[in-house]
Parts: structure tokens; sequence; C-alpha cells
């Protein structure tokens, strides 16, 4: 494994399949439909750079972040596309977007006349307004308020708002009473206006996968991207085949042979049954895989084996069905042999969402980008100085 970490523990992120997603969601859009590659959270922990770089390079025609310090995080990368923050600014930082090129979302008036004492006249800041149709979030919620906000942004001549929005609750389930409720409210909202921008995007990944709202000309593509179904309920109905971008693994560090009635880890919560084989693995907690995953099954030369005792924050053990080296593959998440554990069944052990899991694994877990087998580029933040 590549030298630049060294504890055998760290994630794959295939790029390949990440183009691939984003070019089959591109194939359910109309022609003149722009996806929108959402990117926050370090790339829903699949690492933000490199799933941007590679979104773009697949046709996304620009990125979503949650703030500004995110999407400050890709400019200094050397990210020149366009980068929307979705979440909510402060009105003093409309310099930093101003200088990065950045485009803010909005949707309070107090904020675009404070926000208008740090830009002059002649500077240009671009703006999505924000529609609560019904997310309960963040956003204008009455035509008369959106109105309101439109009339005054047009009182200033540094602020172009370039597009519309908002966000559904429910696209991702079965029952589709509420959020065809909201794409009527957001569709109400949108004729309001005087002059229609130049985005109007309301379809997150269950949305897109679900449906081709041809008021829109823009869509936000998130989870579905890293290869994820935005739902369980979806999984069935999904119309194009996902490729899960993240996997996880470890290797065997420790192993030794225990006599029947000896204990495993904090509180002797699992006590051997006969003579057992037992390996210690350099993962745990602190590293995301946190201490409910008592139980789950990972993957060793291809057959199911279970982590036994509690996990602790930075190992954690496992059963061996035979005795097997120090320095054997482990696989918490993803394939190797015949064998499978997917986003969605740690998902259901940990009783959340898969968004959760990527996520949750802590940037103090090496990322190995991959593209076609091989390895392109390892990022590990523990030594990036080096």
């Amino acid at each position: 494994m590549d030298k630049r970490f060294f504890r055998d523990t760290w994630v794959e992120v295939q790029l390949d399949y990440l183009y691939d997603n984003i070019r089959s969601i591109q194939s359910l859009t109309s022609h003149h439909k722009e996806i929108i590659a959402v990117v926050k959270a370090n790339g829903y922990g699949h690492g933000a750079v490199k799933i941007a770089r590679t979104a773009l390079e697949a046709g996304a025609k620009g990125l979503a972040v949650a703030f500004v310090d995110e999407a400050l995080y890709l400019r200094q990368a050397g990210i020149k596309d366009s980068i929307l923050v979705l979440g909510v600014s402060r009105p003093e930082d409309v310099r930093m977007a101003v200088e990065n090129d950045l485009t803010l979302t909005v949707f309070q008036e107090e904020w675009i006349r404070e926000a208008a004492k740090y830009v002059t006249s002649n500077e240009k800041v671009k703006i999505h307004l924000k529609c609560d149709t019904g997310m309960g979030r963040i956003g204008v919620n009455t035509v008369e308020t959106l109105q309101s906000l439109e009339q005054l942004t047009s009182e200033y001549a540094c602020f172009i708002i370039e597009g519309i929005y908002t966000h559904f609750a429910t696209a991702d389930e079965r029952d589709s009473l509420l959020f065809q409720q909201q794409l009527d409210r957001f569709q109400e909202m949108v004729k309001s206006l005087k002059q229609r921008p130049t985005y109007v995007h309301c379809a997150n990944s269950a949305a897109t996968l679900r449906m081709n709202i041809e008021e829109c000309n823009a869509v936000r593509a998130g989870i579905a991207i890293y290869g994820l179904s935005p739902s369980a309920s979806m999984k069935a109905i999904l119309p194009i085949p996902l490729k899960e971008v993240f996997s996880l693994h470890t290797k065997i560090v420790h192993v030794k042979k225990l006599k029947c009635g000896q204990s495993i880890s904090y509180g002797a919560t699992y006590t051997t049954e006969d003579e057992e084989w037992i390996a210690t693995l350099p993962i745990g907690y602190g590293d995301g895989w946190i201490r409910k995953l008592q139980g789950q099954e990972v993957l060793v030369n291809g057959q199911r084996t279970p982590i036994i005792g509690r996990i602790c924050m930075d190992q954690c053990m496992i059963k061996l069905p035979y005795y097997m080296p120090p320095g054997e593959k482990v696989t918490l998440i993803g394939a190797q042999g015949d064998g499978f554990i997917s986003i969605d069944e740690i998902a259901e052990k940990l009783e959340t969402i898969n968004y959760e899991v990527t996520c949750s694994i802590s940037n103090r877990v090496p990322r190995v980008y991959m593209k076609n087998g091989e390895i392109v580029e390892v990022v590990n933040q523990l030594l990036s100085h080096i």
C-alpha cells in the first residue's frame, strides 16, 4: 500500500464509478438541464476536491456546497467553476463571495440591505433566491415576501438574481402528496417574479431520478452521484444502475488463539465459547467506525466474520473462522471476492441513512483515489504537510 500513510486502514474512492453515475443521471434529464454536483460535507465524506474535479469532467456545470468555507476550500484547490453556497452566509462575508466569484443563497431583505454596505455598485454579487415551500428550514415562504425581496434587490446595482430554487422534503418517499404540493407552490412562486432568473432548480437526487420537471433547467445531484439511493424505499425503483463509489478497508495487525471462557474488549461483552482465533483491526470509533457496529460482519478472504466485543477508539476485534496471518486485507464496506457489504447495510445496522455513514468516516482515514483499478492519488490529511 502507498507509503503516504502508515496505518493499514483506508478508504477507496472509485472516481470512474462517480463519472459513470453522473453520466447516467445526465441521460435521465432533458439535454437543456444542467447538473449541479453537490459536494458539501467534504464530498459526503469522499473528498470534495477530487469529487468536484471528476464531477466537472463528467459534465456537471457547477458545484454546490453548504457554506462559504467549503467553497473557499475548492477555490484554494484551483477549481474555478461555478460554486453555489446553499446555506446561510453572513452579510459581511459578501466580500469573500465577490473576490472568489461565489454564488450565495439569499432569502432575507435585511440581508440584502446589510450586505450592500460591503460592496460597491460596480461589483457584482450573484445570488439565488431560496423558497421554503414545505421543508420548514430556510427560505422565503410567501409569494408576497418573494416579490418584495425581488423588488428590494433590484434597487441595488450590485446584486444579480441568477437563480431561484427550493428543496423537497419527501421526494424520496412513495407518497407524493407533499412533494406535489411543494412543486405547485414553487411553480407559483417562480411565476410571481417580474423576471425569470437564469437558473430555476428544485430537483434533488430523488426528484431527478423519479421525474423530469420541465419547468426547471437545472438539477442538484447529491447522494446519487456517489452511487447511493436517496432512500431505502427508492432502491427497487431506481431507473438507472448506481455504482457505490466509497469502500472502506483495513488489515489484520495481530492474531491470537484464545481458550474457551476468555473475554474480549471493554466491558467483557463477548466471551469465547470454544478455542477461537481472534484478530485485531486498526480501526475504531475515532475513525467513525462507531461502537454500535459491534456484531456487524466484515469480509476476510471473501468470507463474512463478525466484529466481537466493544469497538475501541482506534481498534476492534473480529472472530476468524480459522487462522489468518497479519496483513490479511479486511473489507468493512465494499466488495471482496464474491462478498459485498453495502453502505446501506451499515446504515441499517446503525438505524440511520447511508448519507451519514460516508460522512462519519473521519478525515484521519486516508482517501485513496482509484480509476480503472489504479491509484491516481492519495490524500492523507494527517500528513498533508509533507
